[in-house]
């Protein structure tokens, strides 16, 4: 009840907040941005979009413990959600599509009712926080399709034997419910507690599709302890491993 409070007057503060000035002319989209990222960002990610707005998320864990969410620190460029190798930047689809749709189960909420002349703006101003943006380029996107496999009985097997000689469950657990005997010493890059994903929840961040577990497995979740297996597994193990998971998450039987 008290993060659903929180989470409320997140929102009202974020439409609130009030920033003049939406300027336009050669510097026009930049400007717009900055507007637009005060307004609906900087409550969270800060005004130097360092991750360190006014906002606060935490999350309860069973045995007692707490861990706290932290908003995305523009200023690191290191991201979890794309569809680029790990390591690279994010493209700008990959930027627009988290921005419009938001992060289930996240404090990241949809934008929805941004104009795309908004959404591109706060994007150009996003990438203002950091010269990488300048000096390198993402990388081609990773690029799949489904296989006729996916889901099949032989294949779920083949990825539950992934599951256990990649030890997957170490950190997700043998039943892919996040309790593995890793689950409690997972940090990410700046050394802060994350908690590896219950797969029995259902969709992932990244989205619902098939596909968007594949990218995960393939893109890593950099900055964090999910590595990308595009080098250590082949296209066809990954899709495996994707048949299983997606029997945990109830979307395969």
């Amino acid at each position: 009840m008290k993060s659903k409070a929180v989470l409320f007057i997140v929102m009202v503060a974020m439409l609130l907040v009030f920033v003049p000035g939406e300027s336009r002319g050669a510097d026009g989209q930049l400007a717009l941005g900055k507007t637009v990222y005060q307004r609906r960002c900087a409550f969270c990610h800060g005004l130097d979009g360092d991750g360190k707005g006014l906002a606060e998320f935490v999350i309860k864990k069973k045995k007692g413990r707490v861990w706290k969410v932290y908003p995305r620190d523009f200023t690191a460029t290191t991201f979890r959600l794309r569809t680029t190798p790990t390591g690279s930047l994010p493209t700008d689809e990959d930027l627009m599509r988290v921005i419009t749709t938001g992060i289930p189960r996240s404090s990241m909420p949809t934008a929805k009712d941004l104009s795309p002349e908004e959404k591109k703006a706060v994007i150009t101003y996003i990438k203002s926080f950091s010269k990488r943006w300048k000096a390198e380029t993402a990388e081609a996107p990773v690029v799949t399709t489904k296989p006729a496999s996916f889901g099949t009985p032989e294949s779920i097997a083949k990825g539950e034997l992934l599951w256990k000689n990649m030890k997957c469950w170490e950190c997700h657990g043998t039943k892919g419910v996040g309790d593995g005997p890793k689950s409690d010493t997972i940090v990410d890059d700046t050394k802060k507690p994350i908690l590896p994903f219950d797969f029995t929840v259902g969709a992932l961040k990244r989205g619902t599709m098939p596909e968007d577990i594949y990218f995960t497995f393939t893109t890593g979740l950099d900055g964090t302890g999910m590595p990308s297996y595009a080098d250590s597994m082949s296209e066809e193990d990954r899709w495996h491993l994707v048949s299983y998971t997606s029997k945990l998450m109830g979307m395969t039987k």
